[in-house]
Parts: C-alpha cells; structure tokens; sequence
C-alpha cells in the first residue's frame, strides 16, 4: 500500500506556503526575535515531554494490540508507532490518510493479519479522541467561569462541545448499524480492488469472498476491542497521560520564551488545534499551527509573533521529532511498499 507521492509533495508544497503566510501575518522578524529569547534548557524539556507523549499513546496501541492477540513489546511499540507518526505526518488529512500505511507498518511488526492491525490503529485513534474532549471542556469551563475573552474561545468551546457531542452518537450509530457498514464496506472494496487487479498486472484482485472475510475480520476486531472494558481503561489513561503531555509540552515552550501561561490555555488550546490535523494538509503542518496561534493570543493574553515562536517549538518536538524518527523506523523494518 505504497504513499501517494504525488500527493504528499503537493501537500507539503500547501503546507509550506501556508507557513509562509502564517510568518508574514505574524512578521518574521519578531517571530525570529521571539525565537532568539528562548531559553535551551526549556526548549529541550519540550522535546523531552513530547517523547512522553510519543510514548504513551505507544503504550495505549501496544494495549489495543495485546487485546487482539498481538503481543509486542514497549520498546518496538514505540518504535512502531513512530512510524505510524510518520506515515501521518506525510500523508494528506492526517490519521485519516495514514491509517492504511500504518496498518501495514503494524502488521508487519507484530505478525498479524492487516485487518487486525487496521482495527487496532483504528481504535486507538478513535479512544485518542475521548479525554481530548475532556480535557479541552476543563479548559473551557475555566475559561467561561473566570475570564472572558471573546469570540476566538466561543469557537473554541462549541468545536469542543460539538466533537463531544457528535463522537458518541456516531460511535452508538455505528454499532447499531455495523452489519449494514459491514456489507456496504464490502459492497465498495470489492469492485475497487477488482479495478486495481485490472490495471495493475503484479496485483491479483482479491475474491469478493476473500474482501468479505477481511472486512468482517476488521468489525470483529473492533468488536473484540469494543467490549473489552479493561483494554478500553487502559488505553483511555494511556491517551489521557498523552495529551496531558502534549499540553505540557506546549506550556513549556510559551514559557521557554518567557510566558507563563494560565494551564486552562493550554488545554483549550491543544485538543482543538488537534482538530486541524484533518485538513488535506500533511499532518495538519500549517493548519495546526494556525489555530494554535489564533488561540493563544488571546487565551495567553500574548502577541501574535509571541505565541508562534512558542507554536515553532512546540510543534517542532509534536511534528518533527516522531516524522523523524518514524522515517528510520519505516526505512529499518524494510517496508518497501510504503
């Protein structure tokens, strides 16, 4: 299931004009002075935090995986989710472009089936979704009770509210109806893999019987997850301990040039710019960093230039740090095909 390369580089070619836009808005030269007071020592905790974040929800995957009999150890789960970073920080739409990639990275890696490597990357990303709503609604409520700050937190408290709201009423609407997504799943995989099967002479098309055995081998991986209530508490404190490091991460990079912060902002702040990562921009590169930056400023009480040299760092350790070390990992598993 190899990257779409055309389409990565169109992506980053988007994603760096849109930080270039990003950088103007804000001047670069008092981006640049912003960055020049940081402080080292605190911008390396930032890095320091986000290998925490990295290696918790690594852990929270690891515990999806051993819930579907695919035992692996901490150390190559955080491994193998740096190359499930990877393959969503350089693919379009994020999580969602990457999902596939990174089913064959796991599979790979802990010996198992794809089916159940994509239901597990599914699952975990789908719980990741669960504290993320929580934690920005503490951050909300602060906000709402004590200060008040405008239209930019009214947008940011109904993303919140609506995430929180919609997550479990698709998640009910897709249990009660996963027969039906079952056979309509199958109903669009198979003639698509027919059509590849056609125009790709080294690829045999899968049987409709075999695409139907697949699929329903997914839904019952998820299934299997699902009702596991153990699993499912475990890999809720595993995101939860992540996001709480990712906002963390963030709280030190403001206060590495000199802010500190209320922490309400921070938590407002990093599950809703989360929310850009859907964008058809790599990993969310640009579209994240803008909504991050439209909310600190007001949040933070903090100018513009100000709380995007606090974003450089930040993402600096969220996005490049695992882009880079997912990129060794793919290239040292010998996945060719990605």
């Amino acid at each position: 299931m190899p990257l779409d390369r055309r389409a990565t580089v169109a992506g980053f070619l988007g994603a760096a004009l849109a930080l270039g836009v990003l950088a103007y808005l804000v001047g670069v030269e008092d981006l640049l002075f912003a960055l020049s007071m940081a402080r080292t020592p605190v911008a390396a905790g930032v890095l320091v935090v986000a290998a925490l974040w990295m290696v918790a929800w690594a852990l929270a995957l690891r515990t999806v995986l051993g819930a579907l009999g695919a035992a692996i150890s901490p150390w190559r789960a955080t491994a193998v989710y740096a190359g499930v970073l990877f393959a969503n920080n350089v693919t379009p739409f994020g999580q969602a472009g990457g999902e596939p990639v990174s089913a064959l990275l796991i599979s790979e890696a802990a010996s198992t089936e794809y089916e159940t490597a994509l239901a597990a990357i599914a699952s975990a990303d789908s719980l990741n979704f669960v504290p993320s709503t929580a934690i920005g609604l503490v951050g909300v409520t602060y906000f709402s009770v004590t200060v008040a700050v405008g239209d930019r937190l009214q947008v940011a408290t109904a993303a919140v509210v609506a995430l929180a709201v919609a997550l479990p009423v698709v998640a009910y609407i897709g249990w009660r109806t996963r027969d039906r997504l079952e056979a309509a799943l199958v109903g669009v995989v198979a003639p698509a893999a027919r059509l590849v099967g056609r125009y790709a002479p080294r690829l045999e098309a899968p049987a409709r019987s075999a695409v139907r055995h697949r699929v329903e081998g997914f839904f019952e991986a998820v299934e299997v997850v699902g009702t596991d209530r153990r699993t499912l508490l475990a890999a809720v404190g595993f995101s939860t301990l992540g996001w709480l490091a990712q906002a963390t991460a963030l709280w030190l990079a403001l206060y590495a040039i000199g802010v500190v912060a209320p922490v309400a902002a921070v938590l407002v702040a990093v599950p809703v710019g989360a929310i850009a990562g859907v964008t058809p921009l790599p990993g969310g590169l640009g579209g994240i960093e803008a909504v991050l930056i439209a909310l600190l400023v007001p949040l933070a009480g903090i100018s513009a230039a100000t709380a995007a040299a606090a974003v450089v760092l930040h993402r600096g350790a969220i996005y490049w740090l695992p882009t880079l070390l997912g990129g060794g990992v793919v290239s040292a598993l010998g996945v060719d095909r990605v």
